[in-house]
């Protein structure tokens, strides 16, 4: 696995994706990261599966801190923002930052950084080094995201 700038690139095209991060296209740019993690490969973020890594409490953990259009679930959390109308709040890029690695918006938060690898305390030796989420699942979250309208 290649690494750039405290984020793992993960999966197919980890090389052409640390190439593309030494010419900044993974850079954070203002409030977002807005080139996709998967980098120059071919892969196409299906919301789909967004949806399912989102309501998944054992992957994404999202429904502990959100809420969101998701009836179907109980007990969705209320520490944090709904998840309802995220298209229309933040880009995609907005949101892939956010994803990431918040603490880069606001080095208070509780969010969990899900693509950061370093400068991480209390992970267990199992997963150091590695990220939550690969680039491409970070990349069907976000597809997801922006398919929440008003």
């Amino acid at each position: 696995m290649a690494v750039a700038a405290g984020f793992a690139l993960a999966g197919a095209g980890a090389e052409a994706a640390l190439a593309q991060s030494a010419a900044g296209a993974l850079a954070v740019v203002g409030d977002a990261i807005p080139v996709a993690l998967t980098g120059a490969n071919a892969y196409v973020a299906d919301p789909l599966r967004g949806r399912e890594i989102v309501r998944n409490r054992q992957l994404g953990l999202c429904l502990l801190c959100h809420s969101g259009p998701f009836p179907e679930e109980r007990l969705q959390g209320d520490l944090a923002t709904d998840l309802k109308g995220t298209g229309d709040r933040w880009s995609d890029g907005q949101l892939r930052l956010r994803i990431a690695d918040s603490s880069r918006l606001n080095a208070a938060t509780i969010m969990p950084a899900y693509y950061k690898i370093e400068g991480l305390t209390r992970v267990a030796s199992a997963f150091q080094g590695k990220p939550v989420l690969s680039a491409e699942q970070i990349e069907d979250v976000v597809a997801f995201l922006t398919t929440l309208r008003n």
